[in-house]
């Protein structure tokens, strides 16, 4: 197996969210795909969150992509600068006000969609995590809390409360670690 040769890129669009790129591929067998379209993200990390008292810390907010709300864990993309693990802190902390004592616990890094995505996602732990902050959202971000008991998850995921496919590998990755 080989893999494609890109004989040319172009810019379709960029803009500070994401890029979008037409590729002109070369297949190892001699095929030409002239318009292979990809997209560029920064990677993303998102977080399982789990109380002193063995609550769970969601978000729930509009997605615009889903043209519905949504039940999540906290997330978002590193900014400039920072590691992954600075990145998911400051992230729960904004969307959550939840901190913890330990650091977060690594769970996994993940692709996003490798046909057309470049970006990946990276998930964490936060263990025994408490109120220390005020929500400090971004303008454009509308977020409510919603803290659930630990063993309702499975019911929200069985249920279809709970679709955003991130947030389910964290749960499950967290549950096999035995933090869950």
């Amino acid at each position: 197996m080989q893999a494609w040769q890109t004989l040319r890129s172009e810019y379709i669009m960029e803009s500070p969210y994401g890029n979008f790129r037409k590729d002109t591929c070369a297949l190892p067998n001699g095929n030409i795909i002239e318009d292979y379209y990809v997209n560029e993200y920064s990677d993303w990390v998102n977080a399982i969150v789990i109380t002193k008292d063995r609550q769970l810390v969601l978000v729930k907010q509009y997605r615009q992509g889903g043209q519905d709300f949504f039940l999540e864990i906290p997330g978002g993309i590193a900014e400039k600068g920072e590691i992954y693990e600075e990145g998911i802190t400051r992230e729960v902390i904004e969307e959550t006000g939840y901190i913890s004592e330990h650091p977060p616990v690594w769970l996994g890094e993940f692709m996003v969609n490798p046909a057309v995505q470049n970006n990946k996602v990276v998930s964490y732990l936060f263990h025994e995590a408490y109120p220390g902050y005020a929500q400090d959202l971004d303008e454009n971000e509308d977020i409510q809390l919603e803290i659930i008991p630990l063993d309702m998850m499975e019911d929200l995921i069985a249920n279809q409360k709970i679709t955003q496919l991130f947030t389910i590998t964290s749960y499950y990755l967290a549950k096999s670690k035995g933090y869950v």
